[in-house]
């Protein structure tokens, strides 16, 4: 640590404080701002004047008043005591604040991240006299049910492990000595710690080819994510961003799920803090915060924090993917880290861009997307990991030309269109299948173990997007001249677009069954709704009347296919069945 810096406050203007005799101070560097000792980061500098945005309420605060510059950047501490936690944008432990100080907490109260009374059982996975670099791992430590948390050598490290010991240890206390080519000796604990600006370290980059199964249709079939690759979910208010985030948190193929409210609402951030200890992994029956981590920032917060607190998110998902893990992060929403960005850049008295906006405004948003990937990890042994991000947008009424949502849409390769109409007609999850779209649709198919299913479902998408976007055009022609100027052909084009947005795309967060679709699942369900609608085009041809089809009992086995269990699979192959031999009954009824 750099020797600490006294300076005194000049100005101060809302989140922004002006301190003078700060010559030596770096950019970045963490600062105590008055007696009150309040957490800021230095932002800009000109000679000896640093400019200051704190992280605290600034109300009080005067000219004359001291700051003190620890000569450290914004970190993070990293290490068993994550998972579960619940922390505030600038990783203060909610739940240990509350203990301490009730439920209105003081400015400048300084808590670390880490408890450092509790011992965690640290087992060494390697032996003294190897030599060792940076990312290695080198033992375990049982965090929690669902995860195990792996112990790494931290960056700038390197040389002979001399001493390991097994044990029950703090994240403080020393668990090995590592020793350098110079002699020199280093003591290593259970914690580390990383700036929240600085991306970590990775050996190499990987192409994102694997889907990140959600469980939701209208994802994993039409706009899937991968592994590693990041999402935009813009929307007006009400149209259920929140709501696809949690399920995406609950179902999503991740082993660590990093959840960051930034500038939500209270409510809106309570639901999460009450519900997300509640709720059971689907997978296991274990409550789902042993595998989360939760940083809750909300729009009553000093609006500066909203940037740390996604700062501190991605650190803390990345942490995790060097252990060669899939982590999901969740950002809800980055339009509130932009109204920060905005506040403090005026406040700066900085040149506007579009909206108000810094200039800066898209290299910031695509510096924290592009910190997700599929990665092979630094140091051995070899392992990948993969960090996805689904960031959710609140354009001011749902207007998608926003700044933010545009500098989103720039580096993101899926784009999940929530839309009023469909949230206000109860079609949920609300997203638009003629105007979303994602980069990763080619990689659907390697979901399967089965390649010919992989490649037919390829397929049956393409044709239900085909029924989809004819659907679009054909109600056109139907609000001005009414249906009975189409074909029969087109006329049950329009029927089995229907039955694709009402029993496929259409899910019921609510439901136990239909919550969670199977990728096999959906490719049955799906090749049933196609298999009918040619069955039904033949008939037709042959001369058969549209509504007889339309009014065939096997239309309610269809709609009812998404609430058959998972276990009873078997049954919607039976309804093909079905769809053949009431069909055939048709036909042989008209000769």
């Amino acid at each position: 640590m750099s020797e600490t810096i006294q300076g005194k406050v000049v100005k101060v203007a809302g989140p922004v404080v002006v301190a003078e005799g700060m010559t030596g101070a770096r950019m970045y560097d963490v600062v105590r701002v008055s007696k009150l000792n309040l957490i800021g980061e230095i932002v800009e500098l000109h000679g000896d004047l640093a400019s200051i945005q704190v992280y605290e309420e600034t109300v009080g605060i005067g000219p004359g008043e001291p700051v003190v510059n620890t000569g450290v950047p914004l970190s993070v501490e990293l290490g068993p005591g994550l998972i579960e936690s619940i922390y505030d944008g600038i990783q203060r432990p909610l739940e240990s604040l509350y203990a301490v100080e009730g439920a209105f907490m003081k400015r400048g109260t300084d808590l670390p991240g880490l408890n450092r009374e509790k011992k965690w059982h640290f087992k060494p996975t390697v032996e003294a006299g190897i030599k060792v670099n940076p990312g290695d791992i080198i033992g375990e430590v049982d965090e929690s049910s669902l995860v195990m948390h792996k112990i790494m050598i931290p960056a700038g490290v390197s040389g002979t492990l001399q001493k390991i010991t097994e044990g029950d240890y703090t994240v403080v206390q020393d668990i090995a000595t590592v020793v350098a080519e110079d002699g020199t000796e280093t003591q290593l604990q259970m914690m580390q710690k990383w700036p929240v600006r600085n991306a970590r370290n990775v050996q190499r980059r990987l192409a994102p080819n694997e889907i990140l199964r959600t469980g939701q249709r209208v994802i994993d079939t039409f706009f899937p994510i991968s592994k590693g690759g990041t999402a935009c979910v813009p929307g007006p208010f009400g149209t259920g961003k929140t709501v696809v985030q949690h399920q995406l948190a609950k179902w999503v193929d991740a082993e660590v799920v990093i959840y960051v409210g930034c500038g939500e609402r209270g409510n809106e951030m309570t639901d999460v803090l009450t519900e997300f200890p509640e709720l059971k992994d689907p997978r296991t029956g274990e409550p789902l915060m042993k595998r989360s981590v939760l940083i809750a920032n909300t729009s009553n917060m000093p609006v500066a924090a909203r940037e740390a607190s996604v700062y501190t998110g991605i650190t803390i998902a990345e942490y995790f993917r060097d252990m060669g893990m899939s982590v999901a992060l969740m950002a809800d929403s980055t339009s509130r880290w932009a109204e920060a960005m905005r506040e403090i850049s005026t406040r700066l008295e900085e040149m506007p861009a579009e909206e108000g906006y810094p200039a800066y405004l898209g290299a910031r948003i695509a510096s924290f997307y592009e910190r997700a990937g599929r990665v092979q990890c630094q140091g051995g042994p070899e392992r990948e990991g993969a960090l996805s991000i689904i960031g959710a947008v609140s354009p001011p009424g749902g207007d998608l030309s926003d700044s933010v949502v545009q500098a989103t849409l720039h580096v993101t390769k899926v784009f999940w269109s929530l839309q009023g109409r469909l949230a206000y007609q109860r079609h949920f999850p609300a997203i638009d299948w003629l105007t979303s779209y994602s980069f990763y649709k080619q990689y659907l198919k390697n979901c399967f173990d089965d390649a010919d299913q992989g490649l037919e479902m390829d397929n049956l998408v393409a044709e239900a997007m085909a029924l989809l976007e004819k659907e679009s055009n054909l109600l056109e022609i139907v609000r001005l001249v009414g249906a009975e100027a189409l074909s029969p052909q087109d006329r049950f084009a329009l029927e089995t677009s229907r039955t694709i947005r009402e029993d496929y795309l259409h899910q019921n967060a609510f439901h136990k069954v239909d919550t969670y679709t199977s990728m096999l699942k959906q490719y049955e369900m799906l090749k049933t709704i196609l298999f009918f609608h040619k069955q039904a085009l033949k008939a037709i041809e042959a001369g058969v009347d549209i509504n007889d089809i339309s009014k065939l009992k096997v239309r309610e086995d269809i709609a009812r296919a998404k609430y058959i269990p998972q276990d009873e699979m078997e049954k919607i192959p039976q309804i093909r069945e079905t769809i053949e031999k009431q069909i055939k009954e048709l036909q042989a009824a008209g000769v």
